[in-house]
Order: structure tokens, then C-alpha cells, then sequence
């Protein structure tokens, strides 16, 4: 997708107060990408599709710098550098079974 667009409404420096506050410019800025298509998938484009499904991890014991490189910040950074190189790409984060009664115990023993 080209990135050639003019900029959003309320995007230019009239924003320029001393806090910024998100909820002022977060509907006209969503609109606008509803608008300019960053949403919908081009079927026509000829890259192949790079796609990524990923469960949340496990709790495998105790935390280490895998951890946080293997969820979210590694597959993050794959999944903008296929956007970046024009290739429809999915990013699909979630979980699973044994992560949400796991997630449930770990909550109940902290609680």
C-alpha cells in the first residue's frame, strides 16, 4: 500500500497542547484509516502472504529474556518488517486451553 496520503484530520500541529489526550484525536484518526483502506487486505497483491499464529506462552518455569522476546517483541518486529516489504502479512496472537486455566490459577494464587 502506498504511504503518499495526506495527512488525517486533527494529525498537523494544531494538537500542540502541553498534555496530549488520545480520545481528541483517536476517532478522526480511525476513521481515516477505515477510509484509506489500511484494514482491508489487497487480494490483488503478488507477495506471498507471511502469517503467524501464536498461542500465548506457557508458564514453563521461571521467567527469562526468551520470554520476553518470544512474545510480543520478536514477533512483532517480524511481523512490521513483512508489512514493510509490501507483503500481505497476519500476526495472529491468542491462546489456548491449557494458557487460560493456567492464566486462572496463577491469578487465584497472587489474588
Amino acid at each position: 500500500m502506498a504511504t503518499a496520503l495526506p495527512a488525517p484530520p486533527g494529525s498537523a500541529l494544531e494538537f500542540a497542547e502541553k498534555n496530549f489526550r488520545p480520545a481528541a484525536v483517536e476517532t478522526d484518526l480511525y476513521e481515516w484509516w477505515e477510509r484509506s483502506g489500511f484494514f482491508t487486505p489487497d487480494e490483488g497483491n503478488p507477495n506471498r502472504p507471511f502469517v503467524m499464529m501464536l498461542p500465548l506462552p506457557n508458564i514453563t518455569g521461571d521467567l527469562h529474556l526468551g520470554h520476553a522476546l518470544g512474545f510480543g517483541g520478536y514477533e512483532d518486529l517480524m511481523a512490521r518488517w513483512h508489512r514493510m516489504k509490501g507483503e500481505p502479512t497476519l500476526w495472529m496472537p491468542g491462546t489456548d486451553h491449557a494458557g487460560i486455566i493456567a492464566q486462572y490459577v496463577v491469578e487465584q494464587e497472587l489474588a
